[in-house]
């Protein structure tokens, strides 16, 4: 899959808004979306020309997105990463470890993962690590230690 991947960035970035705004894990939110999911990577680049918080509430309503109790942000020691770049650390996995052709069952898996649940760990470091090492550790199955 091509580097930088704009569409699969802003897909990852608006699961982890929406996540935070309805307090669901990321993988119940991309169950949410549905086949919105193709519909936001397919229409990024109109979607991003408004604000995100509109397009996640569009999204929010659309879908019928309740409320959950998931949160990982309250109990943070540390400066919280924002969506953007969480965001790209999904959007980084996943194009290591997919084809483009296989771009939707990856977005789905590696929110599903064991790692994405270590990820969103944020009094970890993990979240920060190196796109190679997380790469390594998701096809490895484990905390890879060195």
């Amino acid at each position: 899959m091509d580097k930088n991947n704009n569409s699969l960035f802003y897909t990852c970035s608006l699961v982890e808004f929406i996540s935070r705004e309805t307090k669901n894990k990321r993988k119940d939110v991309i169950e949410y979306l549905g086949e919105d999911l193709e519909r936001i990577y397919n229409y990024e680049d109109v979607f991003h020309c408004e604000p995100i918080e509109k397009v996640a509430n569009d999204f929010i309503i659309r879908n019928n997105i309740p409320t959950g109790e998931f949160d990982n942000l309250s109990k943070c020691k540390y400066n919280i990463p924002d969506y953007w770049e969480i965001g790209e650390v999904f959007e980084r996995l996943i194009e290591d470890n997919y084809d483009e052709k296989d771009v939707f069952r990856g977005i789905k898996e590696v929110f599903s993962s064991w790692l994405a649940e270590k990820i969103l760990n944020f009094n970890s470091d993990l979240y920060y690590q190196s796109r190679q090492y997380l790469a390594e550790c998701y096809k490895a199955g484990e905390i890879i230690i060195s």
